[in-house]
C-alpha cells in the first residue's frame, strides 16, 4: 500500500501593518532627501549672491586706487567725481540679460521676473581722526557697502579701507 504524505506548504506574505510601516519609512526617506536637496540648492544660491556682493565690493575698492587725491577729497561736494550710490546687476543664469531685462522702478524690490538681482551700493569717504593731527589730514577712510533682498531677507556686505594722499595712487600719475 502506498501512502501519500500531505505536504503542508505555508504561504508567506506581508501583513497590512508591515506594508504600511515600509511605506512610511520610504516616505520619510524621500521627504528627507528632498529637504536635503532643497536646502543644498538654497545654500548654493546664497553663496553665489554673497560671492557676487564681494566681487562688487572688491571692484569698487580697486576703482578707488585710480582716483586722484583731489577727487577723493572733493567727495560729497557738488563737484564730486565719485558717485555716492551705484547699482550692479547679478544674472544667476550666467548670461548677461541686461538688454532683455526690465527692472521695476521701485527701490524696494530688486528681483525682476527673470529672477535676476540688483545690488544697491553706497560709497562713503570720511576724514579719519587719529591722535597725530598732522597726518590725519592726509588720509581718508573709504567705506563701500552693498545691499540686496532675496525673498523677505535683506543682506548687506561692507568693506572699509584707508587711502593716503601719498599712497598707492601716486604711482599712476
Amino acid at each position: 500500500m502506498i501512502v501519500q504524505s500531505k505536504s503542508t506548504t505555508s504561504e508567506s506574505a506581508f501583513t497590512l501593518v508591515e506594508a504600511l510601516v515600509a511605506t512610511a519609512v520610504v516616505g520619510i526617506f524621500f521627504v528627507a532627501l528632498y529637504t536635503g536637496l532643497a536646502q543644498g540648492f538654497g545654500i548654493m544660491n546664497n553663496a553665489r549672491e554673497d560671492l557676487r556682493a564681494n566681487q562688487i565690493l572688491v571692484d569698487k575698492m580697486e576703482e578707488m586706487k585710480l582716483y586722484r587725491w583731489d577727487q577723493l577729497t572733493s567727495f560729497g561736494s557738488t563737484n564730486s567725481f565719485i558717485p555716492t550710490n551705484f547699482t550692479e546687476d547679478y544674472y544667476p543664469s550666467g548670461t548677461n540679460l541686461a538688454a532683455q531685462t526690465t527692472f521695476s522702478g521701485s527701490s524696494s524690490t530688486n528681483q525682476n521676473t527673470n529672477g535676476n538681482f540688483r545690488y544697491y551700493g553706497t560709497v562713503l569717504i570720511t576724514n579719519v581722526s587719529f591722535t597725530n593731527t598732522t597726518y590725519s589730514t592726509n588720509i581718508r577712510q573709504v567705506t563701500i557697502s552693498v545691499a540686496w533682498t532675496n525673498g523677505a531677507k535683506t543682506h548687506r556686505h561692507e568693506m572699509t579701507t584707508y587711502v593716503s594722499q601719498y599712497g598707492m595712487q601716486k604711482y599712476i600719475y
